[in-house]
């Protein structure tokens, strides 16, 4: 039978605890091998994609809505902590409206090369540092065709509770890995048969409608922080360098945005 809590500080509780402290999170989640899945969906396409559950928290209705869910944890031994919302915000800092919450187990990250392996196009996140801009370009690279993503050691954690969410759970279906070093990797995609472009500003750089209209048949498009883009050595060390082309007097479009017209037009 599901627990009822009626008590935020029972240990039991520990993963829950104060989810919006982001600082504690990004030490904390790496450390104890545990993520947040949060909405309906999201947790279903964590399990589909064979994510082991630590327990579920949520709201009583979603005992019905997430019946076979409920049944399948109990029959495996998986604790489901049910609990009014009052209860549920004061552990864990704010207003559950999607209902329900699980703490999962988190995967052993694959190899770059397991990661490559099939790939024609692979997106490289270059120290992008908002969660919100990591689980939007997850979401584009499901539903436009690229095949991994790759992240460099100071991005953002992609399986962070926000990108989750803004993703929808598509930070589950699109293989992805840490790339490191960084821009050292790149000869490492060049290994792996892939011509290495990046998204930037400069004088020698191309169009995204040349590129596109006899792209290579594996393509890295590496992508960089908010503000700063990507680092000078990242675009002395890649192939090719490209620009979307503009009007109205605008050089650049938010990273998300640019992700999307860039794997758009590069589509395989």
């Amino acid at each position: 039978m599901p627990t009822w809590i009626t008590d935020p500080d029972d240990p039991a509780l520990v993963d829950y605890v104060g989810l919006t402290d982001v600082a504690l999170r990004r030490r904390s989640e790496p450390e104890r091998g545990l993520y947040m899945a949060e909405s309906e969906k999201v947790i279903r396409r964590a399990l589909a994609a064979g994510h082991r559950p630590r327990s579920f928290l949520m709201a009583e209705r979603w005992l019905t809505d997430l019946a076979d869910l409920v049944q399948d944890a109990q029959e495996q031994g998986v604790p489901v902590y049910v609990g009014a919302h009052p209860i549920i915000r004061e552990l864990t800092g704010f207003t559950l409206h999607r209902g329900a919450l699980a703490a999962m187990q988190r995967p052993a990250l694959p190899a770059v090369a397991d990661v490559l392996a099939g790939a024609r196009r692979v997106a490289v996140l270059e120290d992008i540092v908002d969660h919100t801009n990591v689980g939007a370009i997850f979401r584009s690279a499901a539903a436009l065709g690229v095949d991994a993503v790759l992240v460099t050691p100071r991005c953002a954690d992609p399986l962070y509770r926000r990108s989750i969410r803004v993703s929808m759970g598509t930070v589950f279906q699109v293989p992805w890995t840490r790339i490191d070093p960084w821009p050292g990797g790149v000869g490492l995609l060049r290994e792996h048969g892939f011509q290495v472009a990046a998204m930037a500003l400069s004088e020698d750089s191309v169009s995204l409608d040349e590129l596109a209209a006899d792209p290579p048949p594996r393509l890295a498009v590496v992508l960089g922080t908010e503000g700063d883009g990507l680092s000078d050595r990242t675009v002395a060390t890649v192939d090719t360098v490209v620009r979307i082309p503009m009007a109205g007097g605008v050089d650049s479009l938010n990273v998300a945005a640019a992700s999307a017209v860039a794997m758009w037009a590069l589509r395989p």
